[in-house]
């Protein structure tokens, strides 16, 4: 087990510096980690009301509601009334969120060429297979 801890952490620190390095490279230091976060759950769930995205993230709806906020001050969302219920309003990502959620995608992408790099597509298989059962089992 002590093993295994040293491998997630060791993989969690790569994760961290090449999101951190492509926050650096797209001049995106202004975002913390969580609003990354944010914009790409926002992004997955196709323009979700506060009560989707709180789900999504586990999270309370206030808590969730001062971090949008804040992304809406930044720029980076916008809110759009609900056709079938006016209460409610939807998250769109503006086209500077938009752009903002690729360059997230990109630190993304290097962590898995990183990792087929170092593996043949028997080892790529076996390690999907493992993630998948872990995460989705």
């Amino acid at each position: 087990m002590k093993n295994l801890t040293e491998i997630v952490a060791t993989l969690s620190n790569m994760m961290a510096a090449m999101e951190e390095a492509a926050k650096s490279q797209f001049n995106l230091s202004e975002l913390t980690h969580n609003q990354l976060h944010y914009l790409e759950t926002i992004s997955k769930l196709g323009n979700p009301n506060i009560t989707e995205l709180s789900a999504a993230l586990q999270l309370t709806k206030p808590t969730v509601k001062v971090a949008v906020d804040k992304l809406i001050d930044k720029d980076y969302v916008f809110k759009v009334k609900s056709d079938e219920d006016r209460r409610s309003a939807h998250l769109h990502l503006t086209e500077k969120g938009k752009l903002i959620n690729q360059m997230h995608d990109y630190a993304h992408k290097r962590i898995a060429e990183t990792l087929s790099r170092k593996l043949n597509n028997e080892e790529q298989n076996a390690l999907e297979a493992l993630l998948n059962k872990v995460l989705y089992d």
